[in-house]
């Protein structure tokens, strides 16, 4: 009698599944998903003070509204004026954490009449100084140029309080490394001269909302200061 022959199941060689590897946590962007709330010209058209509030500020032509759309990942959150200094308001957009962001008036552009300049930055300069629940602030910085007087009077009365303080300098795809690196160190160390014992308060960032350099970084300084968001 014939023996039917036993068929041989080679032994798999295929390696165990291994567990997956845990996923990094997704970088905070603090500003995505934020939302225009409303824009006040004077300071009664305010919302009540309440949620923690982070101010942009800058001069005119420091790309202030290209680094806030760059942060929020939108093209048109905050709106840049043809002509730089027109902007008369303080912008509100509500934040996903219930935070506030508040895009301030461009400062220190000269083509806009006197008496209509002093109106909007005074109020500016009364949010700057006396509201309770400004929590910390970006400071927009042409890289190509550094502090200029305006800045520097933001910062001398901003840095004492101890909150803190991004400056972005901004622009700076339009350097090249050595210059860019230039940069940093020079405001840095103009910082470190006008607040011996603030100065550790005061983060520089190189930055660019064409290039999205330093969007990273800002979002994650910014998202340190705020309550914390649902991932986007």
């Amino acid at each position: 009698m014939i023996k039917p022959k036993r068929t041989i199941v080679a032994e798999s060689r295929r390696p165990a599944k291994a567990d997956p590897l845990p996923r990094a946590p997704a970088a905070p962007q603090p500003l995505v998903g934020a939302q225009f709330v409303t824009g006040a010209a004077q300071a009664s058209q305010l919302p009540p003070p309440g949620v923690p509030e982070i101010a942009f500020a800058g001069r005119s032509n420091a790309g202030k509204s290209s680094a806030i759309n760059a942060l929020a990942a939108r093209t048109r959150l905050a709106f840049a004026s043809r002509t730089p200094g027109r902007t008369q308001q303080i912008n509100l957009f509500a934040l996903r954490g219930g935070a506030l962001v508040v895009d301030l008036p461009g400062y220190g552009y000269a083509a806009v009449a006197k008496d209509v300049k002093r109106g909007w930055q005074d109020f500016l300069w009364d949010y700057l100084t006396t509201r309770p629940t400004l929590a910390a602030l970006v400071l927009l910085v042409d890289a190509r140029h550094g502090l200029k007087p305006p800045d520097r009077d933001v910062l001398g009365e901003f840095v004492p309080s101890g909150r803190p303080v991004l400056v972005l300098a901004t622009k700076a795809d339009k350097l090249n490394t050595t210059e860019q690196r230039a940069a940093e160190a020079g405001i840095k160390a103009e910082i470190e001269r006008m607040f011996p014992l603030g100065a550790a308060n005061v983060a520089v960032q190189l930055f660019s909302a064409t290039t999205r350099r330093g969007v990273t970084e800002a979002n994650a300084a910014i998202a340190a200061w705020v309550p914390d968001a649902p991932a986007p």
